[in-house]
């Protein structure tokens, strides 16, 4: 009977070894790529309809346009054609930057934005405007977005390149 306990308890302890346990609780993973896991290179996007940068944003698609007079940026939320506006429930995103460079050479720090909605109806907008005395700065900007959107956690990342046509000269 003993052998029995010993050889029953030894086969539990092997079968959780060789079997782990897995993690379903914790915190969810924000959603990033609704296209299979592609690096952003193999799932380019074109130029907005605001002439701003293209980037996917949870399961929507978004862009980031900036107005330096104003030190402001926008971003608009649209469907998977990337030019229907699309209006999703979010209270607020925040976007971050990266370090950059003016084409003079002039540092432009990292920044972090509250992009709050505008012109919200029935709790859902399909544009968000934050402001930073950092977007003043005539330079390229790349980053992260990220919020809870349709209560889910949603992030993207945005990059604009040097060749884009946005405007870098003041008004």
């Amino acid at each position: 009977m003993k052998y029995a306990k010993t050889l029953g308890l030894g086969l539990l302890v092997a079968a959780l070894a060789v079997t782990g346990c897995s993690d379903k609780g914790g915190t969810p993973k924000a959603e990033t790529k609704k296209d299979g896991g592609k690096k952003e290179s193999e799932h380019a996007h074109g130029k907005g309809p605001n002439g701003g940068v293209t980037f996917d944003l949870g399961k929507y698609h978004a862009e980031f346009t900036v107005d330096h007079d104003k030190k402001e940026c926008t971003i608009n939320i649209f469907g998977a054609d990337e030019k229907t506006p699309t209006p999703v429930a979010a209270k607020e995103l925040t976007l971050t930057t990266k370090e950059t460079k003016t084409k003079e050479g002039k540092v432009v720090a990292p920044m972090a934005i509250k992009m709050l909605p505008k012109d919200e109806k029935e709790g859902k907008a399909m544009k968000f405007v934050g402001t930073d005395p950092g977007l003043g700065n005539l330079a390229d900007f790349a980053g992260t977005v990220l919020g809870e959107i349709d209560g889910k956690p949603s992030q993207g990342e945005f990059k604009e390149e040097e060749n884009d046509d946005h405007k870098h000269e003041k008004k």
